[in-house]
């Protein structure tokens, strides 16, 4: 079985959780997933299965959109609500105005830099920072380049700000939530984290594990292939004698222009990707 699962994770769930429990529905040895989700968030986790696990490394950099809950006059540890609470803090509740909140979250839109919160499993020193945070040891964590390129107010009950963040890859919505509330003039933490969209997968695509555990039998027809991930690149069709070359890894010469292709054979057989850099074509990735 291989292809792309798009999993609507739970709460309460590691991505590798994830993973381990789609491998033992579906009774396969191989699958991996595209980054991260922090256990406490839902939503978006696709799931790669059996070669598709080669694709990794090119669906971890995407942007990506969330709909988050944000609490304010409490901070945490770990800067979401099940975090230990280290601060309260009353505050004057005209801030949570709608003008003024929709005027601080456009504040935020754009390229930015942002500092990643120590509990999270970027290493330093071959150290992941949360193993650092729970030994109670500090380091210092340089800020990292991010953008926001929409941020819109769903709603405002009691002292939860409800809003929705489409945003480049590296970006920490524990650590925005945080930072919008320091501009409110107060504190706050994530209270409720859900992953709508990654790149071109959406929570409308996505499975329970509930659905995939009734319908595992027919799961072909829910798998993502990589003809239709990488459907955006151009085509380059190549002949039988060429096919085999290319599939044993043989650089062949073509006069296209640099860049990656989708890579077909004369009898329109989609074959994988292939990269072009000097009028040499190199096989990049096939998944047969």
């Amino acid at each position: 079985m291989q292809g792309i699962l798009i999993i609507n994770k739970p709460q309460g769930y590691t991505s590798q959780d994830v993973v381990s429990k789609v491998k033992k529905i579906l009774n396969i040895k191989k699958a991996g997933h595209t980054g991260t989700l922090d256990p406490m968030a839902t939503g978006v986790l696709p799931v790669l299965l059996g070669e598709y696990t080669k694709l990794s490394k090119y669906l971890i950099e995407h942007d990506k959109t969330y709909v988050a809950k944000l609490r304010l006059g409490i901070k945490t540890d770990t800067g979401d609500i099940e975090g230990n609470v280290i601060e309260e803090k009353d505050f004057d509740k005209t801030i949570l105005e709608k003008a003024n909140v929709e005027n601080v979250l456009r504040s935020f839109l754009g390229k930015q830099k942002q500092i990643p919160p120590m509990y999270s499993a970027i290493k330093i020193d071959g150290k992941k920072l949360y193993e650092y945070a729970r030994q109670g040891i500090e380091v210092k964590v340089e800020p990292r380049d991010i953008e926001l390129y929409k941020l819109n107010l769903l709603s405002i009950i009691g002292d939860e700000i409800e809003f929705e963040v489409s945003c480049s890859k590296g970006t920490y919505i524990r650590v925005l939530c945080e930072d919008i509330a320091k501009t409110l003039g107060t504190i706050g933490t994530m209270s409720c984290l859900n992953r709508t969209v990654v790149d071109k997968f959406v929570i409308s695509d996505a499975i329970t594990f509930e659905e995939l555990e009734s319908n595992k039998e027919h799961i072909e027809s829910k798998l993502i292939k990589m003809e239709e991930v990488f459907k955006d690149l151009p085509r380059l069709d190549i002949n039988k004698r060429k096919e085999e070359l290319f599939l044993n890894g043989v650089m062949l010469t073509f006069e296209y222009p640099d860049g990656i292709y989708n890579i077909y054979n004369f009898s329109h057989e989609y074959l994988g990707t292939g990269t072009i850099k000097n009028n040499l074509l190199k096989r990049d990735i096939i998944i047969r």
